[in-house]
């Protein structure tokens, strides 16, 4: 007889049905696992082996085989341990087959037995979910498995307690899904001393979740602003949440169960690899700018990443995906950012200052910034220039109005957003393109003319035209404005960059 166990393979945020089919025949002693499986799965063997030994059972004196079937999918993780051991179970008469085959199985197994949490517990359970099944997993992912709803979820702490349920000896309390975490606050914009400009620009990009670039000197506060923006941004909606946590859920971060309100906020160092940032590696995990969908992806000091690294964000930045092509499968991960970077104008940090710059100015400056491409910058729609903090910023008092306020003016701005784009893919001005920009961002005949005259001067590439547009009707949703114009317009381009470099 041959048992068969359902489980899934994970390709990106995608959960594939695979089946665990196992079969014992006289012969040689022997367990032996086929199905293109890694070297993770293929050492499953030794812990279903140790596994099965700690409850008190020995392997039949038989060839054992495993099959992990479509055959020609590729198999990576642990998770396989508790569906191969179950299979294994229904082969030798332990557990009903029957029984097994109204679940979907994931799991790994230690050598006494115990079920350890494994990696896209959550992305299992939605697909169980899709096909009217339950979901068997560990007890530490019991909450997070639970999310899923309208399942049966069996969330096992060993192997023995999981037989005893299946048998109904002994049955296991059903798991309640996580806690919602509200939205976490970081810094407040009152802690931000002058730096005007700066701020509106920052509440231009929160509005509309455009790109944003700060150049300005060591110390000038660029990266305590980008540590507001999320304090600023609206919370998660439900659905959001949902993407957010299927993401962390696949990369194993996603801890307890617990789904959050607040969008993420990531900021890898600048040694960062292509892998560690797109995505990749020997198992193919999401980086960091899939870790931060619909959050904030911040890069500072811009221009001391490797200019491949950087470049590779091109793509995922205009399509909101990432796509990491294997040999053998391609794996696509979910990747709508806000980026938000920040660089010294050069490399000494003082490019202006004749009492601090260095020598080489203005050479030091043209060599620094070109390590950062022009297409990349063409896809930063807000540029904006930090002075310096004086010692008369410092001893102000502190502004009157901080995050809370700014957040209300945001959370309006994205509400008219909501509005306009309800029933299509766009969910922010920043994703507005095609006959949805036209048919709302179009400004009026003195708008149209200014920025046609500024296309024309600057030499501005039609990407850059689009995301001008786009500014400005963030800036006319800030101002409560139905139509945009001329003073929209004329806004939007003093945070265009004139002369991007190719």
């Amino acid at each position: 007889m041959v048992a068969i166990v359902s489980t899934v393979a994970y390709l990106g945020l995608e959960a594939r049905a695979v089946e665990v089919q196992c079969n014992l025949v006289a012969g040689v002693p022997a367990f032996v696992m086929v199905g293109l499986a890694d070297k993770a799965v293929g050492e499953s063997r030794e812990r279903v082996r140790g596994a099965v030994a700690a409850i008190g059972l020995a392997l039949p004196p038989k060839r054992i085989t495993v099959n992990l079937s479509p055959a020609d999918l590729p198999k990576e993780g642990s998770h396989y341990d508790l569906p191969v051991a179950l299979a294994l179970l229904g082969a030798m008469g332990v557990v009903d087959v029957e029984t097994l085959a109204d679940y979907v199985v994931v799991g790994e197994l230690g050598l006494d037995g115990r079920i350890a949490p494994s990696p896209g517990v959550l992305l299992a359970a939605m697909h169980a979910s899709a096909i009217g099944k339950g979901l068997i997993c560990p007890s530490a992912q019991g909450a997070e498995a639970a999310w899923a709803g309208g399942i049966e979820v069996i969330a096992a702490d060993d192997l023995i307690g999981l037989i005893n349920h299946l048998k109904g000896s002994a049955l296991l309390p059903t798991p309640r899904p996580g806690e919602v975490e509200e939205a976490g606050h970081g810094p407040d914009l009152r802690q931000v001393k002058g730096q005007e400009t700066a701020k509106r620009a920052l509440e231009i990009a929160a509005a509309g979740g455009h790109n944003l670039l700060f150049v300005g000197p060591p110390g000038a506060g660029k990266s305590l602003m980008a540590a507001c923006l999320p304090g600023i941004l609206p919370p998660l909606g439900a659905a959001e949440a949902l993407e957010v946590s299927m993401v962390q859920s696949v990369a194993g971060t996603l801890s307890g169960g617990r789904l959050t309100r607040t969008r993420p906020f990531r900021s890898p160092h600048h040694s960062a690899s292509m892998a560690a940032l797109t995505g990749g590696g020997l198992r193919v995990k999401p980086g960091e700018v899939s870790l931060a969908h619909l959050g904030v992806l911040f890069l500072d000091e811009l221009p001391e990443f490797q200019r491949a690294v950087l470049d590779s964000l091109r793509q995922p930045l205009e399509s909101g995906v990432v796509s990491v092509a294997r040999a053998n499968a391609h794996v696509t991960f979910p990747a709508r950012v806000q980026l938000v970077a920040a660089m010294n104008p050069c490399r000494c940090g003082h490019l202006g200052d004749p009492a601090l710059a260095c020598a080489r100015a203005p050479k030091c400056a043209a060599d620094y910034q070109a390590k950062v491409s022009g297409p990349l910058l063409d896809r930063i729609d807000l540029h904006v220039e930090v002075a310096p903090v004086t010692a008369a910023d410092l001893v102000l008092p502190p502004p009157s109005e901080g995050s809370a306020e700014v957040a209300a003016r945001v959370a309006a701005a994205r509400a008219i957003q909501t509005h306009r784009y309800g029933g299509s893919p766009a969910r922010t001005n920043a994703e507005a393109e095609g006959p949805l920009l036209d048919a709302h961002s179009t400004p009026d005949e003195a708008g149209r003319m200014l920025l046609a005259q500024a296309a024309e001067a600057t030499r501005m590439s039609a990407r850059g035209y689009t995301r001008v547009l786009r500014v400005a009707r963030t800036i006319a949703d800030l101002a409560g404005a139905e139509r945009v114009g001329r003073l929209h317009v004329a806004e939007a381009l003093s945070y265009r960059r004139t002369a991007p470099r190719s």
